[in-house]
């Protein structure tokens, strides 16, 4: 009876550590597994922030070429209602420069023109170089009209009033409107396109404020339809026009403008 006591014991303790030992494997790959797979999540974390990081590339400035030596250049004419305060140069090609209506006291710069018809004493003749900086302009502008996959699309449905805007590529569908003030925030370096199908309409006594260190150099409005800022109003950055740009009385820009039809100044200040 005890031997075959001991038989049975010693049966049911190799059976007991052959079970044990069927088990501790299965758990070893188990803990493996699990291992594998943070390392693999871990990676693909990895490699999609490096994915994301690739794409998300700066929005390039718009080059402005030789256009961008000018504060005012047009192609059919400056119109002016005296006093007019312009710091940098201006021109207009190809028209006349008899289209240039203001005054060599106006202007703190030089004031270029196809022809001596221009405002006497002080104008220069370069038709060369006007007709590269208008080339320059119109390039310009197609390839800040042609940016794609906005940022922004339609926002607030054409009416900016109030906002803060941050940096990147804006588009509108139709015109927009600045009934009240905006402010503009980013950094030295940050760009900022804003693309108009429409008009450009900023209201009376409206003001742009830069804020967080943003350039007016680098603000560039793109518009296919006329820009209109009114009566002492305070406009920021480059605005390249397809058509007119026309400052009422009082207005005042810190930029360009860069028309491609006529700018229209009433006693403004432009820098």
């Amino acid at each position: 009876m005890k031997t075959n006591k001991l038989y049975l014991t010693a049966v049911t303790l190799i059976i007991l550590a052959m079970a044990a030992c069927t088990k501790e494997p299965n758990a070893i790959v188990q803990s493996n597994s699990t291992s594998d797979q943070i390392n693999n999540s871990a990676k693909m974390q990895s490699n999609n922030a490096a994915n994301l990081s690739t794409l998300q590339t700066p929005l390039a400035p718009v080059n402005l070429g030789l256009a961008g030596d000018f504060v005012i250049l047009s192609k059919t004419g400056i119109t002016d209602v005296y006093k007019s305060t312009i710091t940098g140069d201006i021109g207009s090609s190809p028209i006349t420069g008899a289209a240039i209506l203001v005054s060599c006291s106006e202007v703190t710069g030089t004031i270029y023109s196809v022809d001596a018809a221009g405002p006497l004493p002080c104008v220069v003749t370069n038709a060369t170089r006007l007709t590269t900086a208008i080339g320059d302009m119109q390039t310009a502008y197609t390839n800040a009209a042609g940016r794609s996959n906005p940022d922004f699309l339609n926002l607030g449905a054409g009416n900016i009033g109030g906002l803060t805007l941050s940096p990147g590529l804006y588009k509108w569908t139709s015109g927009l409107i600045i009934p009240t003030d905006i402010t503009i925030s980013g950094s030295s370096t940050d760009i900022f396109i804003f693309q108009v199908a429409g008009t450009l309409n900023m209201s009376s006594a409206v003001n742009m404020t830069l804020t967080g260190g943003a350039q007016a150099k680098n603000i560039f409005w793109v518009t296919a339809g006329a820009v209109t800022c009114g009566t002492t109003s305070h406009f920021e950055g480059n605005i390249l026009g397809m058509t007119g740009i026309n400052l009422q009385t009082g207005a005042s820009i810190n930029g360009r403008m860069l028309a491609q039809t006529a700018v229209t100044l009433q006693m403004n200040t432009v820098n």
